[in-house]
């Protein structure tokens, strides 16, 4: 294995910790961190050299919440993720099913509500420019699917049809579907949506990978993993790829709980996370728990209605003292529990499902997390970290987009608007706060999460940045520190990963994941225009610009 000395570089040591100097990599690992010229002394004859020409140099990045094969998937057949322009989208629909006459379904990913009037797009939309085939398209936040007259036919949803708990089918003022079905309802298209051909996960997989690689990334952790509403199951194939050699990223497996199931399930969940444990760069310790939907859905479980006059609360998927029972069994037995936690409601029963496991368990249990937060009460802000529970923070959301400002915030109404994703607030209350994409619901690069986490506005490249996110901050006193959102993505992140003495710092015996820059990022400026020069994993650079 070729040996590494990144010199002249300004390194990032972990909790706001600067200095400059190199890194020299040897068999995969960091082999020592320091000045220049005393780890010129320790090369090896062979050693390549980068000159970090005044760059940073970072532990790599991890993202803890995204979902690769769907954001894969994207990228090999309809992604709409780049454009925000109805127009642009039925473009590239209708090119795509032209050139694919042979599909009897088409399939995608990726549209904006805001670019629609009232948020929505309609099935006439799509009629027009595929009228003859099904065509079903996931939001970019993947909590929506937009289809056509056709594809409502052949599942045989009619007009009269029931929302089903933790969903809902948009409906005209005259009850009519108008195309778009929310979370739970998709499942009434499971007999119509086309499974994956052969080997298409693992191409999703790998596809993902390489974007992922490029911003910096070199552990993830897939926040679905199993058949769900979100797609379908992918663990086989990130072992396949694994056992290739293939995956060139450590990933941890965040096991989907099925809600259809019991307890039951919880023996199967042992037995894929021993599958894991036996695959250097894999671990399946995690189950990740949907507790309620979103709020631009009214599927967010708010503690209080929402304030557009609907009467509406929205659902806890799962009843709360059931949720108790679940997250208390599966922290007996040894899981860390990754929980979706939208809406204020969501965020006090997940918190009371962690603090029933810890009464009954005992306070040294597994390493939990509540992702997303987008409102949460103050009376909960101390109970983050009282309960040892993280925060994983999707830190690019806190911004004003039109979508935000014209429809989430009159959803919410003024007291809960004055709480929209507190992290700041969280943190000072002691909350440990990690960093995940959930990408493809956005862009998965680490440093527009970090300037967006620092600024509350928007990168100045980010195609989706509308109305006033480029210039007006989104309650600015809730900006995180430089350092808060470095180590949610790198020493901090490994914590909640269980990999904390192996990365996640320069540190000599440390895997030798690392993350090169074009620029020094130790002032916190220039964050959303900073390239990723190198990514290097276990001593191997898997991305090169």
């Amino acid at each position: 294995m070729t040996s590494l000395h990144f010199t002249n570089a300004r390194l990032y040591l972990g909790d706001g910790v600067w200095r400059d100097g190199g890194v020299l990599v040897r068999d995969g690992r960091i082999a020592a961190v320091g000045a220049d010229d005393e780890l010129a002394a320790l090369r090896d004859p062979g050693t390549e050299l980068r000159d970090a020409a005044g760059g940073s140099l970072l532990p790599g990045f991890h993202d803890t919440h995204v979902h690769p094969p769907m954001a894969g998937s994207s990228l090999l057949g309809i992604d709409l993720m780049p454009a925000h322009d109805a127009g642009e989208y039925r473009r590239v629909i209708a090119a795509y099913a032209a050139a694919h006459p042979e599909l009897d379904t088409i399939v995608g990913v990726g549209w904006y509500g805001d670019v629609f009037p009232g948020g929505f797009p309609t099935r006439e939309l799509l009629d027009e420019v595929v009228p003859d085939r099904p065509v079903i398209l996931t939001s970019h936040d993947g909590h929506g699917v937009w289809v056509n007259s056709r594809a409502l036919e052949a599942a045989g949803v009619r007009d009269d049809v029931a929302d089903p708990l933790g969903g809902r089918f948009v409906r005209d003022a005259a009850g009519r579907l108008t195309g778009v079905l929310l979370d739970t309802a998709v499942q009434a298209l499971a007999a119509i949506t086309p499974p994956p051909p052969p080997g298409f996960l693992e191409e999703a997989i790998l596809a993902a990978q390489q974007r992922l690689h490029s911003v910096g990334i070199t552990t993830w952790h897939d926040a679905a993993v199993g058949a769900s509403e979100l797609g379908p199951d992918s663990f086989d194939s990130y072992l396949a790829l694994a056992a290739r050699g293939e995956l060139t990223a450590r990933a941890v497996l965040c096991q989907w709980w099925d809600r259809d199931r019991g307890l039951e399930q919880v023996d199967d969940l042992i037995a894929r996370r021993a599958r894991a444990a036996e695959v250097p760069g894999l671990s399946a310790g995690v189950v990740k728990i949907m507790q309620d939907g979103v709020i631009e859905n009214h599927t967010g479980a708010l503690l209080e209605e929402y304030a557009d006059g609907s009467g509406e609360r929205g659902d806890s998927f799962i009843p709360p003292e059931q949720l108790k029972t679940i997250v208390a069994e599966l922290d007996a037995r040894g899981f860390d529990v990754h929980l979706h936690a939208v809406g204020d409601r969501a965020v006090r029963e997940c918190l009371d499902a962690v603090a029933h496991a810890r009464t009954v368990n005992g306070p040294d249990g597994g390493r939990h997390q509540l992702a997303h937060l987008d409102v949460v009460d103050p009376a909960d802000f101390d109970r983050f970290a009282a309960l040892d529970v993280t925060a994983n923070a999707q830190l690019l959301w806190a911004r004003t987009d039109t979508e935000i400002v014209e429809r989430k915030l009159p959803m919410m109404g003024h007291d809960r608007a004055t709480r929209h994703f507190p992290f700041e607030s969280l943190r000072r209350h002691g909350a440990r706060i990690v960093g995940g994409s959930d990408w493809p619901v956005s862009d998965p690069n680490p440093l527009w999460a970090m300037h967006t986490g620092t600024t509350r506005l928007a990168p100045s490249t980010d195609p989706h940045a509308t109305g006033q996110a480029l210039t007006e901050p989104l309650l600015a006193a809730e900006a995180l520190p430089l350092a808060t959102v470095l180590d949610a993505y790198t020493g901090t992140a490994a914590w909640v990963g269980r990999v904390e003495g192996a990365t996640g710092r320069l540190a000599a015996g440390y895997a030798a994941d690392l993350v090169l820059l074009d620029r020094d990022i130790s002032d916190g400026r220039g964050l959303d225009t900073a390239r990723v020069v190198e990514t290097v994993v276990a001593g191997v650079t898997v991305h090169r610009a």
